[in-house]
């Protein structure tokens, strides 16, 4: 047991009243002894119980007091009284500040024991903590050496690898995802940290498409590196089923337009045909019988539905994920073309009828053409309003270009003096009308403003 314990605070108050106590015994028991012997060296036990407790300049002065009563009740002769209160005092002093000095080293020592064990405790609930979050991870977890040696690996990661097989761990990454292997082995100073995609293979040969978050750090055995992994596979498929179902979407839209123009022009042709069908001396002619029936062919191509009813193709989608995430590509858009984006959508948005994919094609079409009409602009503010209108709901793109003088002919397609194909705003108005939706300009003292009218599903 550990006699320093006893002068803990709680004890301060007892410590004091046994040193009076024992003080006063030891006083009455020099009084009544016999001359020319003394007991006066007992005081150095009520100094010793308080020197814990007490202050320097406390003890110095308990040290004077036992002293005086050592001298006062020793009935030695006092011709020598100055020198023994002198050797007493400095005796006393001296144990009491020896004994206060071991007590403040015990409770710096017991405080930084207090600390130390506290650190661990934090560090072991840390560690628990992040054993915990890296074994529920859904996304696979690893660890290796320079050497390319997996250290640690999470459930998740030997599902995603080795599922079935033998224990990652002491396993060669290189025979998983070859192109880790080249980031352990990096020389670089500084610690690596970045992404990237590449092709991994499981245990059983299967390839897959790893997207990879890793960084490298270094430790007193060299340098190590973490990764988490992800298998992308799904995710590919899916993103070139939906590209090759827009592609196809996309050139539905494109051939109706053609289709358009195709009968416009066969319509025109049909007309100047019956006119010189009048004409005698062109009657039995082979080479413009040939030409009607070209023209018969134009008309019977131009009236080919290649685009899908109002009904066809659209869902139930939630505004405000599809708002957002088109927030992040246009405000991407604005930073790169130093444009202020005003975004003004209400807080609580609808669910519509669209097409989730679509829409935000549709979106990011219109603003592509603002920033494109605000580059020559001092002042290019960018305006993205929502708002619901009785049944349907509008989102409004406006912007501070120089707005467009002939609207006649905005959502024809193959305009002249419209960049590249000149079939973005007719694309994204077919888009809109392709689920029972709407784009529309709205006319502006300055600047652009088209409108994107959606249904409200019930």
């Amino acid at each position: 047991m550990d006699i320093l314990s006893i002068y803990s605070r709680a004890d301060r108050r007892f410590l004091l009243l046994a040193a009076i106590v024992l003080g006063a015994a030891i006083a009455f028991t020099d009084f009544y002894t016999k001359p020319y012997i003394s007991i006066g060296f007992l005081y150095l036990f009520p100094i010793m119980l308080v020197s814990g407790t007490l202050p320097r300049w406390q003890i110095v002065c308990l040290a004077f007091v036992c002293s005086i009563l050592q001298e006062l009740f020793s009935n030695l002769p006092s011709s020598e009284a100055i020198v023994r209160l002198i050797l007493s005092s400095a005796g006393f002093v001296g144990t009491g500040l020896f004994v206060f000095e071991l007590v403040r080293n015990r409770r710096i020592v017991m405080q930084h024991l207090e600390e130390v064990e506290g650190q661990i405790r934090l560090r072991q609930e840390a560690e628990e903590q992040l054993r915990v979050l890296i074994e529920s991870s859904p996304a696979a977890i690893l660890t290796a050496d320079s050497k390319g040696e997996i250290l640690l690996a999470n459930h998740a990661a030997q599902e995603l690898l080795a599922s079935g097989e033998g224990e990652l761990k002491s396993q060669p990454i290189q025979k998983y995802l070859p192109a880790l292997l080249i980031a352990a082995r990096a020389k670089q100073s500084q610690p690596l940290r970045t992404t990237m995609q590449c092709c991994g293979q499981r245990a059983n040969g299967e390839t897959f498409l790893a997207g990879i978050w890793f960084a490298t750090y270094n430790t007193h055995s060299g340098k190590r590196l973490a990764a988490i992994i992800v298998d992308l596979s799904e995710d590919l498929v899916h993103r070139e089923d939906l590209s090759l179902d827009y592609l196809l979407k996309n050139a539905r839209i494109l051939m109706s337009a053609v289709s358009h123009e195709i009968r416009n022009l066969s319509g025109a042709a049909q007309v100047m045909y019956r006119n010189l069908g009048r004409v005698s001396a062109l009657q039995g002619n082979e080479d413009f019988e040939a030409l009607g029936t070209l023209i018969r062919g134009m008309e019977r191509l131009s009236n080919l539905d290649l685009v899908r009813s109002d009904d066809q193709g659209r869902q139930a989608v939630e505004l405000d994920s599809v708002l957002d995430e088109a927030k992040i590509l246009i405000e991407a858009a604005c930073r790169e073309s130093d444009v202020r984006l005003c975004w003004k959508p209400e807080s609580a948005l609808p669910v519509v009828w669209a097409d989730r994919y679509g829409l935000i094609q549709v979106f990011l079409n219109l603003v592509k053409n603002s920033l494109r009409a605000m580059e020559n602009s001092s002042d290019k503010l960018l305006m993205v309003e929502a708002s619901r209108s009785g049944e349907h709901f509008i989102v409004r793109i406006r912007d501070t270009g120089p707005g467009i003088p002939d609207q006649q002919h905005l959502f024809r397609p193959f305009q002249q003096g419209a960049e590249a194909s000149g079939l973005g705003l007719y694309v994204s108005q077919a888009i809109m009308k392709n689920f029972g939706g709407d784009l529309v300009f709205e006319p502006r003292e300055a600047g652009c403003c088209f409108a994107i009218t959606m249904q409200i599903a019930s």
